[in-house]
Formats: structure tokens, C-alpha cells, sequence
């Protein structure tokens, strides 16, 4: 089953750790988001693959926008 990891807020895209292909594990962060001079990081629940990244550093994010998918 996929796993969509979204935003919870508005905010920047500080870094993307993850890659389309890549094995993730339950716990592993994604993307670390930036709001309001605070860091987010955003955590996977359950471990796969990467199936798609659609954001980039510096990006801004809406809420409930998906950052990454994971199989």
C-alpha cells in the first residue's frame, strides 16, 4: 500500500533526503521543512521504496501538499 507523506503546514523545503528507487525504513526522515525559523522533519511511518519525490530545496509547500511517495 503507498504511503503519502504531506505537508502539514505552509512551509520551505529545507532538504530532501530521499530519491526515487531509494529503500527507506519505518522512522527514516524524508524532507525537512522550514516554517516560521523552526525545522520539521518529516518521518516515514512504515519502510519501502521511494516512487516519487515531488519537491525540491527552497521550495515552498502548501498544507496537504505531497512531498514524497513511498511503496
Amino acid at each position: 500500500m503507498s504511503q503519502q507523506i504531506a505537508s502539514e503546514l505552509v512551509a520551505n523545503v529545507a532538504q530532501v533526503h530521499v530519491e526515487p528507487g531509494q529503500k527507506v525504513q519505518a522512522g527514516d526522515e524524508v524532507v525537512l521543512l522550514e516554517s516560521m525559523k523552526m525545522e520539521i522533519p518529516m518521518l516515514i511511518e512504515q519502510g519501502g521504496t521511494v516512487t516519487g519525490v515531488y519537491v525540491s530545496a527552497v521550495d515552498v509547500v502548501q498544507e496537504g501538499d505531497v512531498l514524497v511517495v513511498i511503496d
